[in-house]
């Protein structure tokens, strides 16, 4: 069973923060399409274009450090106006977040929120100053206290050791989050990071969360096109049940039909919810 997800990026690239893993940071200066609303519009019919392609979760994400009032505010009109017209499981991705703000967010009928912690608390520092990855891991600890579902990994392959990703999977085995991103790092040439991943080290990663996540949905996000090539398969069988379908927020995906394709060839059943 493999469960699949759609993201959509509905405020694009106007984020004051400094991760260095992250075009839409408007430290870097990376050539990306920015803008502050999505058309509600827009965002139904590409709900409506996900569900058609299998998903069973669609993911409103919008950049920027967190979810003030009028982001809430967004959020839950773009919320409502899909699940009007779409059966599908609402996923938010807003930054940093109150309790308060989070409940809002349940009541507009968001199922799950995602907030990774990215990486280590010791290596955090390394790749962002402007906030702490503290706050992130209190955000974490908010979403369960919510009731809602709670989805959160990481990115790899941006220099961290081998210790630090232990440390994160430590980390985030005191959230037991429901569903777990595996995004590995994607290079820009505006962005001060390279990439430092490799197949053979993304499969031990996908093995490793599997052995400790055993019921936790194991998700083979951003940059599985960079690491595996046409062999992205190979992470579902090392242990991953979950793949992003289309395009990521300011990189593009492989095409939902030909990922569709292989699931069919390899036998694999797509979940109808999350």
């Amino acid at each position: 069973m493999i469960y699949l997800c759609a993201i959509s990026n509905i405020r694009s690239g106007v984020c004051r923060e400094d991760c260095m893993f992250c075009t839409q940071s408007v430290k870097w200066g990376a050539d990306i399409s920015r803008y502050r609303q999505k058309s509600i519009s827009s965002i139904v019919n590409e709900a409506k274009l996900a569900k058609k392609h299998k998903a069973a979760g669609f993911c409103l994400v919008t950049s920027g450090k967190s979810l003030d009032d009028k982001t809430l505010e967004y959020v839950c009109e773009a919320t409502k106006a899909v699940l009007k017209e779409v059966n599908i499981s609402i996923i938010a991705c807003n930054g940093t977040a109150t309790k308060e703000a989070l409940k809002e967010l349940k009541k507009a009928g968001v199922k799950i929120y995602n907030h990774n912690l990215e990486t280590s608390r010791e290596y955090y520092p390394k790749i962002c100053t402007t906030h702490s990855w503290d706050e992130r891991f209190e955000t974490c600890e908010n979403i369960k206290s919510t009731g809602l579902k709670l989805c959160s990994g990481g990115i790899f392959g941006m220099g961290e050791s081998e210790k630090d990703r232990i440390s994160l999977l430590n980390s985030l085995k005191e959230l037991n989050p429901e569903g777990i991103p595996l995004n590995f790092f994607i290079e820009n040439e505006r962005l001060p990071l390279k990439a430092t991943h490799t197949k053979k080290m993304a499969l031990e990663i996908i093995k490793e969360f599997r052995k400790h996540f055993a019921d936790s949905i194991i998700m083979l996000a951003g940059g599985r096109e960079v690491v595996f090539k046409d062999s992205w398969i190979e992470g579902i069988k090392a242990g991953a049940d979950s793949i992003v379908i289309g395009d990521y927020l300011t990189t593009k995906g492989e095409k939902a039909l030909n990922d569709l394709e292989i699931l069919k060839k390899e036998g694999i059943q797509i979940a109808n919810e999350c």
